[in-house]
């Protein structure tokens, strides 16, 4: 068996007007993130993280934001998409460890939500999906309140 590791990061400015979705669930904020696709930035972060294990580039990549049929995407449906590519190429996801930096909103309400979509999507149970978060003590860009970050691993297998 060929066991890979992969590692993804995004960030995404605070856009006023759009809702904020965070690991496949939508949170009421005042502001969403700014984005092509619905801007999922954990999502975003995983897709990555999957693609780099199975070494299929990344996600500009495959699903490029020049390109209009990804205008307002739901990030569930991209990693939906990428968990089938990694499928066809015989891989198998073997757990996903996902960190959100946020000043706010503040996440551990909804975290057992954001597992289960994110394991929804990956067709995965739930026990091998992790999603944590931190704040970044005011320092920087999310101190500041103007975005989020986001950092997955993954663990894919042949």
């Amino acid at each position: 068996m060929t066991m890979r590791v992969g590692h993804g990061f995004d960030v995404h400015r605070f856009a006023e007007g759009r809702p904020l979705w965070l690991c496949g669930v939508r949170l009421e904020h005042p502001r969403g993130l700014e984005g092509h696709s619905d801007a999922d930035v954990a999502l975003h972060a995983v897709c990555d993280a999957l693609l780099g294990a199975a070494s299929l580039g990344d996600i500009g990549q495959m699903f490029p934001d020049s390109d209009a049929a990804y205008k307002g995407v739901s990030s569930v449906t991209l990693l939906a998409r990428v968990a089938e590519r990694l499928a066809r190429e015989g891989w198998r996801v073997a757990n996903v460890d996902v960190t959100i930096a946020a000043q706010e909103p503040r996440v551990a309400p909804h975290r057992e939500a954001m597992r289960h979509a994110l394991a929804g999507a990956l067709g995965m149970d739930t026990g091998a999906v992790s999603v944590k978060a931190t704040t970044t003590e005011g320092l920087g860009f999310t101190g500041r309140r103007e975005g989020i970050a986001a950092w997955a691993v993954a663990l894919v297998e042949k």
